[in-house]
Order: C-alpha cells, then sequence, then structure tokens
C-alpha cells in the first residue's frame, strides 16, 4: 500500500535532514524539509527542476549550510562547514558533472588530494598502481576503465566512474552516498555495473540517496521515494507501491497523461536533403526532413547519431556527399557555415559544449543573434536584453533576471536557454540531440511543446533520443542508425519500440522495414 509523509524524522541509524530550510537572497530554495535516507535502503529523491533536490543534496553534503534546520547522521547533529566535513563524517556524493582534471591520469584523478607519497613527497607510483589496482577490481571496474588514461581522454561515461570510485576510496568508511543523475552518460552495460556495484552498497548497510528523472530505473533501483516540489516534501511512498502516474502527480501537482503534442504540420517542402555524407564515422548517409517534421534518429549508444548532427552543424569534416538546405548546397567547413545557412544544433553535452556557465542567460541567449544586434560597431544592448527576456518568458525559464550565470540554473532550464538561442535566431533545421537528456517530467512536458511550436511554425527538426518512448511520441518519422549507416526507416504508424530495436540492433544492413525505406 501506498503511503504519504512528511517525514518525522528518526533518531536512529541513517541520513537525515530535519526542518532544512534554504534561502538564497529572496528565493526560497528549500522550505522545512525533513526526510530520512535509512541504512541498508535505495531511497529515490524525485522532483521537477527547480524543486530543491540539488539544493539539499549540496546542504547534506556539507556545500551549503541550511537557513533552518540540521543534518543528522546516525542520529547525531552534524556541523557541516564544508564537503571535507560531510566526507569525514562519512556522506558521499557523486556528482551530476563529473570535475576531472584533464592533464592527470584516472588513478591520480581518483586519489587526488591523498595520494601515496614516497622520498621527497615525490608521488609513489608503485602503490598508487597496487591502490586502483585493488578498487577497480573490487567495484567490477577493472573491465571498463583503463587507470593511465588521462582526463581529457575519457569519455563522459568514463569520467562519471572515476567520480565513483572517488567517492568510494580513501580510509573513512562512506555511511552515506548520494548518486546525482549517474546514468546520464551511460550505455545499458556501465548501468548494469552501476546498479549492480548500488546493489552492494545497499546490502553492506549504507544509505544510498539515488536522483533520477528516469522512471525505470527509480522502480528498478529503489526501496522508498521521496518527492520535492517547490522546494518542500510532496510526499513519501514505497516504490512497491506505486505507479509512475502518481508519482507525477506528486512531483508536478497535476495529471499528465498526455505528454506528447501530435500534429499533422509537415509539409512536402524538402527542407534538409543529405545525400551519400560520410565522415570519419558516418557511412552513405541519406536522408530528408521537410517543413514542419520531425525526423528522430534512432539507435543505440555508438550507432553515430551525434556524429552526423556534428556533421551537418560543421563541427566535423564531410569526406563526401553533399548536404542541401532549401535546395541549396552547402560548404560545411566550419559551424559558422551552419549557422550563417540556417541549421542550428543544441548538442548532446549542452553544459560543455552549448553554454557559457559563468555567462549571464542574456549572453547566452543572444551569442547566435549578435550579428542582427549591432549597430555601428557596438551592441544595442537594449534590443539584446528585450531578446532574451522575450524567449525567457515565451520559454518559461525559471529565473529571477536574465542576468542571471547560466551555471545556477537547473538542467532542465538550462537546456530551454539553449533551444531560446536558437529560437531568437529563427533558423530553418533544428538538431537536437538528447534535448531531455537530466531533465525533470515537468520541463520535459514543456520541451516538447517548444517542439511541437517549431514544427507548427515550419521548422525542420532532427530530433537524437536514447528514449524509445520519446522517439516515438514525437516523431512523424523515425530513421534508425547501426555503426555509422542507416539501417532503416518507419513512418509513425508503423514505428514501435519492438520495430525500432529490431532495426537498430540487425546483423546485416540491408534490411527493409514496414512502412519505411532502407
Amino acid at each position: 500500500m501506498t503511503t504519504r509523509s512528511t517525514q518525522a524524522v528518526p533518531t536512529e541509524a541513517g541520513l537525515a535532514a530535519e526542518a532544512i530550510s534554504k534561502r538564497f537572497g529572496a528565493v526560497q530554495a528549500l522550505r522545512e524539509v525533513s526526510l530520512h535516507f535509512p541504512p541498508g535502503q535505495v531511497t529515490a529523491l524525485m522532483g521537477e527542476n527547480g524543486a530543491g533536490k540539488s539544493t539539499l543534496l549540496r546542504v547534506l553534503t556539507g556545500d551549503h549550510r541550511p537557513t533552518d534546520g540540521r543534518v543528522l547522521l546516525d542520529g547525531q547533529v552534524l556541523d557541516l562547514s564544508s564537503p571535507q566535513d560531510a566526507r569525514a563524517a562519512g556522506i558521499r556524493i557523486i556528482p551530476q558533472e563529473p570535475e576531472i582534471i584533464p592533464q592527470v591520469s584516472v588513478a591520480e584523478n581518483v586519489y587526488v588530494g591523498s595520494l601515496p607519497r614516497g622520498r621527497g613527497r615525490r608521488l609513489n607510483r608503485a602503490e598508487l598502481r597496487g591502490r586502483i589496482t585493488a578498487d577497480l577490481e573490487r567495484l567490477g571496474f577493472a573491465d571498463v576503465l583503463d587507470p593511465d588514461l588521462l582526463g581529457f581522454e575519457l569519455t563522459p561515461a568514463q569520467r562519471q566512474l572515476v567520480e565513483i570510485l572517488r567517492a568510494l576510496s580513501g580510509p573513512i568508511r562512506a555511511k552515506a552516498i548520494a548518486f546525482d543523475e549517474p546514468t546520464s552518460s551511460l550505455s545499458e552495460h556501465e548501468v548494469d555495473s552501476l546498479f549492480a556495484l548500488i546493489g552492494r552498497l545497499r546490502d553492506d548497510g549504507i544509505a544510498v540517496v539515488y536522483v533520477s528523472h528516469r522512471m525505470k530505473e527509480i522502480f528498478r533501483l529503489a526501496d522508498r521515494i521521496a518527492v520535492l516540489r517547490d522546494g518542500a516534501v510532496a510526499g513519501v511512498v514505497d516504490a512497491s507501491g506505486t505507479d509512475e502516474r502518481e508519482l507525477v502527480k506528486l512531483m508536478v501537482g497535476r495529471d499528465m497523461s498526455s505528454l506528447f503534442v501530435r500534429q499533422d504540420v509537415a509539409t512536402d517542402e524538402v527542407v534538409l536533403d543529405v545525400r551519400d555524407v560520410s565522415t570519419d564515422d558516418v557511412h552513405d548517409m541519406t536522408l530528408q526532413v521537410r517543413a514542419g517534421e520531425v525526423v528522430a534518429l534512432a539507435g543505440l549508444v555508438g550507432a553515430g547519431r551525434s556524429e552526423l548532427a556534428l556533421a551537418l552543424a560543421g563541427d566535423v569534416p564531410i569526406r563526401s556527399g553533399e548536404v542541401r538546405l532549401r535546395d541549396r548546397r552547402l560548404r560545411l567547413r566550419r559551424p559558422g557555415d551552419a549557422v550563417r545557412a540556417g541549421i542550428g544544433l543544441a548538442p548532446e553535452e549542452r553544459r560543455a559544449q552549448a553554454l557559457f556557465l559563468h555567462r549571464t542567460i542574456r549572453d547566452n541567449t543572444s551569442l547566435v543573434s549578435l550579428t542582427r544586434l549591432v549597430r555601428w560597431r557596438f551592441v544595442n544592448h537594449r534590443q539584446e536584453k528585450a531578446l532574451a527576456q522575450e524567449f525567457a518568458t515565451r520559454l518559461r525559464v525559471r529565473t529571477p533576471s536574465i542576468e542571471a550565470e547560466v551555471r545556477t540554473l537547473s538542467g532542465g532550464n538550462q537546456q530551454k536557454v539553449v533551444l531560446a538561442r536558437w529560437l531568437a535566431r529563427r533558423p530553418d533545421l533544428l538538431i537536437l540531440d538528447e534535448p531531455t537528456r537530466g531533465v525533470d517530467i515537468g520541463a520535459k512536458a514543456e520541451i516538447y511543446q517548444i517542439i511541437a511550436d517549431l514544427a507548427r511554425d515550419g521548422v525542420a527538426v532532427l530530433v537524437i533520443s536514447s528514449e524509445l518512448p520519446e522517439v516515438l511520441g514525437l516523431a512523424d518519422r523515425v530513421i534508425v542508425m547501426q555503426n555509422g549507416r542507416i539501417t532503416g526507416e518507419l513512418d509513425r504508424t508503423h514505428a514501435t519500440e519492438e520495430a525500432v530495436l529490431a532495426l537498430a540492433m540487425v546483423d546485416d544492413l540491408v534490411t527493409t522495414a514496414p512502412g519505411g525505406n532502407t
């Protein structure tokens, strides 16, 4: 049976927040949050972006001091002035955006701050090798992480694994571990390894806090689910006694039974025409996207979808073939060529590839529209502010001001800023690579509406997504890729999860799909 509670905090073992409130100026981020995270259980922490999840994690791990309230561990009140205090107490966090030192090895990244030293304070590489080898074997990562790789050589998934190793290493045993969107960059195999590790942590009696927007993960992993809404506890439920619909209601305060906006606004006008395009990673790509049409690129990790997007955006060289936009052949030698031609790209890694995190919402929104705002070699800042404010309002970016730095926004609002940038530019073709990764259910619905609005306005939209329900809910057509090649195409009426997966995993690349082409 489902149980709801505002959680009177017990004094027994585990991590607890007791009447935690946190204010940033005029913004009340947390409102008397009381939650208990018992040892030997996985408690999922859910809520829309801006609900207070990240702020609560930062309070629990010493990065923020609460305005009011207390943090307890095993019934003892903690005075956490820094993340070092939390770590010393046995509280660890795996952050959503890994902090990796680019020019040192995996092993040195893992033990930064506690590297083994020999004579003259020189690094003891033999001891370092022994420690990293033992920890990789113990945690089950020996086959997926080379300890000699340098930080800048790591994939997003490997960067995440380094953070996990860092959190679980050291002489002080972890008593509570928080995972903040840990699977956003992991393959299915890596997710399985992570979940096996979390299962071992639970069995070892560690209190696990798991933050994710992915419902399947939550129901696969969690024992209990705590939901925040508008900085307060909306409810706590047993994972075995609830369902996705009830969780969505708790998160957003309303029923969202229909996330996707389906419409038939595509025309016969071909906007994007890709003919036999090959790069170092994709081969003989031929596809079209029409005005008002949403086309999804589906496939497994490594299929080449993002690589094609980067080629169309002028970021990687095209070796052969041609790209035409509104029947005009393009020469895409650099990203500026694509922008001027009318192509926009919202890339997969928005923080690393799209946003200037320490610049304002205004700066980020106007970035590709500055030529229209310049007069006599100077930017008209009044027009720039008006432009940024228009799209921040239109896309409902949750911020006290467009002068706020983008790094202060939640993931969903950061994605809206990326979209605002391209809506302000008014592209003919907009490529969206994993547009809702790390985004909560409410923000997802808003982004889906934005995509529908773009299509209604005649923009050709090319969406790359690893979430099959999203692919099927958004797309007029689905083009499936494997190993850098197109394996099939499905129209809306024939696109099912089974049909897409069959094309994504074919052994023979000459495959005919019902209702589509090869």
